[in-house]
């Protein structure tokens, strides 16, 4: 028994004292497992019938539900002879939560980043890295594609930032404000593909999010699509810190070297 110890801190100094059963997601728990399960517990006869009842309802939750880790801790055997769950910990995979709206309610948000927070309650998909460039992006790939050459240029990302395939000047503005809230960041890449939506609207919407945020340090911005060569001049004409870039290399390039403190 190791009760009231941290598991991470178990399986290092008394790894003899876990129990590992590998099991598969479409077959059921086999008999010499529960047998096994039981005989490592000590559970005695009227024990073992609630025990496997429990195990296989747990198991159902976890597959059904598309769980990344389910926890039990404690379980206890009451005065009365039932065996409870006193606290449990879940994690559902984020990419299934579409199929299970109502355990979004179920999230406990003081156990997230406080900027990932905002940032999905404003409809964005934002992780915090460690680096001082702030990223912005519409699309995965493409906000992937960014940071891979912002750390080739030799520089760090803050963050995977993407605000969406139709982003609006009040997305933007939102988006802006999370970065900031990082006071790593030391300047901010905005790298937009304009397809759908024109680049002259995005190179508004960015100036008047910028306007509204009353941002400080250096935006690099790399446009591309629909009236790109328009998107830049506004840009450019704006009396705004923002640097306009002509290539997302160029971008990375920039953003690096204003990073570093170098003009």
């Amino acid at each position: 028994s190791a009760g009231g110890t941290e598991i991470e801190d178990i399986s290092k100094k008394n790894p003899e004292l876990i129990l590992k059963i590998s099991t598969s997601i479409k077959e059921e728990f086999c008999n010499q497992d529960t047998h096994q399960l039981c005989e490592t517990l000590e559970l005695n006869n009227g024990d073992i019938t609630q025990f496997l009842l429990l195990i296989t309802n747990t198991l159902k939750l976890f597959i059904e539900n598309d769980l990344s880790l389910l926890e039990i801790n404690p379980l206890v055997i009451t005065a009365e002879k039932k065996l409870v769950a006193l606290d449990c910990k879940m994690s559902i995979d984020s990419n299934a939560l579409f199929k299970h709206p109502d355990m979004i309610n179920l999230q406990d948000w003081s156990q997230i980043d406080r900027k990932e927070a905002e940032a999905h309650h404003a409809g964005l998909n934002y992780i915090a890295l460690e680096g001082n460039i702030g990223c912005m992006v519409n699309g995965a790939g493409l906000a992937m594609a960014t940071m891979d050459l912002i750390k080739l240029s030799g520089g760090e990302p803050a963050n995977f930032l993407d605000v969406g395939g139709s982003a609006t000047a009040d997305t933007v503005s939102k988006a802006f404000k999370i970065l900031l809230s990082d006071p790593k960041v030391r300047v901010v890449l905005v790298n937009i593909f304009g397809g759908i939506m024109r680049c002259d609207i995005i190179a508004n919407g960015i100036i008047t999010a910028i306007k509204d945020v009353g941002i400080k340090i250096p935006i690099v911005v790399r446009l591309e699509g629909t009236n790109v060569e328009l998107g830049k001049d506004i840009l450019n004409q704006s009396d705004l810190n923002i640097i306009s870039a002509e290539s997302l290399t160029d971008a990375a390039t920039q953003s690096v070297r204003l990073a570093r403190g170098i003009p």
